[in-house]
């Protein structure tokens, strides 16, 4: 009796894909998945708004202490670092799932030249890390008022006789 098997030109692309998977974890994460997992590197969501006054920026930090964020502004570079770190009271091995990401993360921005430097606010609340960039006030918009319908005398256009 003859068996006859589908062929399928990309199983052979799938095997090396999966070796070499296996090679870059256990070279790269010697300690096991697990722990790789949870001590990989992240980038925290960020949401940027933008007004006539300034910018914001509220970041996602949940689980990390104040005292692990780190804010600076270097030439007009805003860089927002920090730390999640992982507790080991509860042994790796009771873990079913692990989906919170931990780690150090580093988040830079880079800023219009109409930020005001000296005038830099961040507060943390709830998990959320907002930063207030307020703008200089020669790059605040001014409204100038149009006159409609009159001219005033000597100011307008000369009629040449």
């Amino acid at each position: 009796m003859t068996i006859l098997t589908r062929w399928d030109p990309t199983r052979e692309f799938t095997t090396l894909q999966d070796r070499m998977n296996r090679l870059f974890r256990e070279s790269f994460w010697p300690e096991g998945r697990e722990e790789a997992l949870t001590t990989t590197g992240f980038a925290p969501p960020v949401d940027v708004y933008e007004d006539e006054h300034s910018i914001t920026l509220k970041i996602e930090v949940p689980g990390i202490e104040e005292k692990d964020i780190d804010v600076r502004i270097e030439n007009n570079t805003l860089t927002v670092h920090g730390e999640r770190k992982f507790e080991k009271e509860e042994k790796e091995e009771n873990f079913r799932r692990v989906e919170r990401q931990y780690g150090s993360f580093t988040r830079t921005f880079t800023l219009p030249n109409t930020v005001d430097h000296e005038k830099v606010n961040a507060d943390y609340d709830k998990g959320v890390l907002k930063i207030a960039l307020a703008k200089k006030a020669e790059a605040k918009p001014k409204q100038i008022k149009v006159n409609v319908g009159k001219q005033l005398e000597g100011k307008g256009p000369s009629k040449a006789a």
